[in-house]
């Protein structure tokens, strides 16, 4: 067993070294290069997108998608409160006035009830975050979009090779995100993904993402020369980049196998002594399906959270808490409503994450679990 348990440990198969190698011999690693192609090749046939694009983050790919969708000063676009601060600050940017949801009681992903209470003629976006690579109720929030005509932009971030009754996340709103950060399931360091759904989309998104030019149809052949021809910025990764991620999505099936061995094992520790503590754990609802991408436990205050956190560093284990609620941040609590969102604000007190990653071993998980157990039965 290592000592201390860090919280995430970046993968490393063997093949990514190979292919940075690769790509670097090709004699070209700026974007869109060979392994960015095989990139775009792999995830569209394994889950069927109309079409992807690699960004150098998830941020930049929401940046994207705010600019897609015309995102206006004033325009209203609603949003979960628990999330990171990327989700909503792509559409900060365009001018837009977030419109805070609250979460579910027993899950952090957005309620949809919430939503369907805050729809005005102003609204031009709906945004949703699949929370832990759980789908949030997208049956239901694709009926309010189609109802008041309203684009989805699903942040999946988190949710690679998850599924809502069997439909892949990210296939489902108009536009979606996708993050390959070394913290997620699938990494390249830093690294992202648009998912262009809507068709209507997806050669001004080739033209943003190249700077506001139209470059990638003169590659093609499709025009003599390339220029300036609307607004964008660089948000292609280079190829070492996808070089790497490449690596990473060929080992998708032997990760995701031991990161689901990972999340049960903790789970099976955990649920006998869930009641006696008063801690939840993880729901998954019927139309989800889980992808590992986290363990964590809802804590029944920020007291118990506060005790297991520092009990876990004394033991040389590194647990954390996650997001804080943004209609409550520095920046925005004089622009927000003053609506109370009470399950948002709930799950910044409560949640606990606990290290997960693909070499993290059967012995450590069993140690982590011995540890909570420890801790909570003497703050009891």
């Amino acid at each position: 067993m290592s000592y201390p348990i860090p919280f995430n440990k970046p993968y490393l198969h063997g093949r990514e070294l190979v292919y940075i190698s690769s790509s670097v011999a090709s004699g070209k690693i700026s974007g869109d290069g060979v392994f960015t192609h095989k990139c775009h090749d792999f995830i569209k046939n394994r889950y069927n997108f109309n079409k992807v694009l690699l960004t150098t983050s998830c941020t930049d790919a929401l940046e994207m998608a705010a600019i897609l969708l015309n995102i206006q000063p004033g325009d209203e676009v609603i949003a979960p409160s628990y999330t990171f601060v990327s989700t909503v600050n792509a559409f900060v940017l365009r001018g837009a006035r977030i419109i805070f949801a609250d979460s579910y009681p027993d899950h952090p992903n957005i309620d949809p009830k919430q939503i369907a209470e805050l729809i005005t003629p102003r609204t031009r976006a709906i945004v949703v975050v699949h929370y832990a690579g759980v789908a949030c109720d997208m049956d239901s929030i694709m009926l309010l979009a189609e109802k008041y005509d309203i684009p989805v932009v699903e942040d999946a971030a988190q949710a690679i090779d998850a599924f809502y009754k069997s439909r892949p996340l990210g296939s489902i709103g108009c536009l979606s995100t996708f993050s390959f950060h070394e913290t997620k399931n699938i990494i390249s360091g830093e690294g992202g993904l648009l998912v262009i759904n809507d068709q209507q989309y997806a050669a001004r998104a080739e033209i943003i993402r190249e700077k506001g030019t139209n470059r990638s149809s003169f590659f093609r052949g499709e025009v003599d020369k390339y220029g300036w021809v609307d607004i964008g910025s660089s948000f292609l990764p280079s190829d070492i980049i996808a070089a790497y991620l490449y690596a990473q999505l060929e080992q998708l099936e032997e990760i995701q196998k031991r990161r689901l061995e990972i999340w049960h094992r903790y789970f099976q520790a955990l649920t006998p002594v869930a009641d006696k503590y008063g801690f939840k754990l993880p729901f998954i609802p019927d139309y989800a399906t889980n992808n590992a991408h986290m363990f964590y436990l809802d804590c029944v205050s920020l007291h118990q959270r506060s005790q297991l956190i520092q009990h876990l560093d004394l033991a040389g284990i590194k647990a954390v808490f996650h997001y804080q609620s943004l209609h409550c941040s520095p920046y925005f609590q004089e622009l927000h409503d003053g609506r109370l969102l009470p399950n948002a604000d709930h799950f910044t007190d409560s949640v606990v994450r606990f290290p997960m990653y693909f070499d993290l071993s059967n012995d450590e998980v069993d140690f982590i679990c011995e540890q909570v157990v420890i801790c909570l039965s003497q703050n009891s």
